[in-house]
């Protein structure tokens, strides 16, 4: 048994992690601002609320831990104030191992950090932990990335228990998928929000040294793999599932790198939904979140590596075959 504290436990990404530790048997302590009520309980998973303001809370949180788990939005931490508050806590706490809030982008996010700007808490938070290391080990530590979530591109339909479904460039339900020109046979990493949490799962349980990097690579996938695919299920009698009635085809739409560079999102795009923008920033962030996150795309940002695949190798992840499925299945 491992005694695993999460902070941030109340995002879909975090609930998923937990209900898998809880499988596993693990002891758990689930740290979230709100009152803990109101979110799901699981058996041996212990909720609790607190500010992140004080630190010797956290260090009382922390105490006989093995295992800190941070998924706390950085967009939503100026300064990086409570993400820090959290890593000094766990040292003076003694716990040995600790994972930032990462599960995104892999290590190309330093070189379009320009047009991701939301993301500089994560390479913030990366430098800090190795200054924390620089002249002895002080903290293990492993950065999840993972790259896009599967699931998001079932949209409008859950396909995770906790994870809020939210529209993204894979759009099934339109019969569309937007992508670059000239990087439409360029991998993107699509992994499973169960793949995440089950391979985290395995991860607190791992005896060796965790990896620095820690790579979750589900599905290396590029646009046109996708609309294959998805085509070749359709033809198989699949379907419709998310797809529109009588779809046959996925139209591609390319946009221009050219205009994403200058900003201008020349091509439709829905209303980005992430729980961490409030509801009153999101056109706002419209435009340049858009343009952002796809020149981040063609710039093979969301291409992640794959350490803890090496790590651990009898793990199945979801295969886009049977994505494709679960997205076209009839209900």
């Amino acid at each position: 048994m491992v005694k695993v504290v999460v902070a941030g436990a109340n995002s879909g990404l975090a609930l998923e992690v937990v209900d898998a530790l809880s499988q596993g048997k693990h002891e758990v302590i689930a740290l979230a601002r709100k009152d803990p009520s109101q979110f799901p309980q699981f058996p041996g998973v212990t909720w609790a609320q607190v500010s992140y303001q004080d630190k010797a809370e956290l260090v009382s949180q922390f105490k006989g831990a093995d295992v800190v788990l941070n998924f706390i939005v950085l967009n939503g931490d100026p300064g990086n104030e409570v993400s820090i508050r959290i890593i000094d806590a766990v040292v003076e706490a003694g716990v040995p191992r600790y994972a930032p809030s990462e599960w995104a982008m892999g290590e190309k996010l330093k070189d379009v950090i320009d047009v991701v700007p939301w993301y500089q808490g994560k390479l913030d938070i990366q430098k800090y932990l190795a200054d924390l290391n620089k002249d002895k080990p002080v903290l293990e530590y492993t950065l999840f990335q993972v790259g896009q979530f599967f699931e998001y591109a079932a949209y409008p339909r859950a396909l995770s228990k906790h994870t809020p479904v939210q529209a993204t460039m894979w759009q099934l339900n339109k019969a569309r998928i937007v992508g670059i020109r000239g990087y439409e046979d360029d991998p993107i990493t699509l992994t499973s929000v169960r793949d995440i949490a089950g391979v985290v799962r395995r991860a607190v349980e791992y005896k060796g040294k965790w990896p620095i990097i820690g790579g979750v690579q589900g599905q290396q996938v590029s646009v046109n793999q996708f609309k294959k695919a998805v085509e070749d299920a359709i033809a198989a009698g699949k379907g419709p599932g998310v797809l529109p009635a009588g779809t046959k085809t996925i139209n591609v739409e390319l946009a221009e790198e050219a205009d994403l560079a200058k900003g201008e999102l020349n091509v439709e795009m829905p209303l980005i939904e992430h729980p961490s923008i409030p509801l009153e920033m999101r056109k706002l962030w419209h435009a340049p979140g858009w343009t952002g996150s796809l020149l981040a795309t063609a710039r093979g940002a969301w291409t992640v590596s794959d350490e803890w695949n090496k790590l651990l190798p009898d793990y199945k992840f979801i295969t886009l075959e049977e994505f494709v499925d679960a997205a076209l299945k009839n209900e």
